[in-house]
């Protein structure tokens, strides 16, 4: 009687803690899986989007397609359907 008692208490306290533990990292992990596709497209791809708007401002954007579409490959490289 005495080991009974002694085995459920431990299982008991293994229990939340188990599941206490799997339910946390769950949710975390799906916001980073999600945070990558969730990246504001102005945040994205800062190198080309300012080599983009430099050569716009000076050059006008018919003079700036290299720029513009290097721009475009990165922000699909980011995930963007643009």
């Amino acid at each position: 009687m005495g080991s009974t008692e002694h085995q459920m208490p431990v299982q008991s306290a293994a229990s939340p803690t188990v599941n206490g533990g799997s339910a946390a990292p769950a949710p975390a992990r799906a916001p980073s899986t999600d945070s990558k596709p969730k990246k504001k497209i102005c945040c994205a791809c800062p190198d080309t989007k300012r080599l983009r708007d430099e050569c716009i401002v000076e050059h006008g954007e018919s003079a700036c397609t290299k720029w513009i579409e290097a721009h475009k490959r990165c922000l699909r490289a980011e995930g963007f359907n643009v």
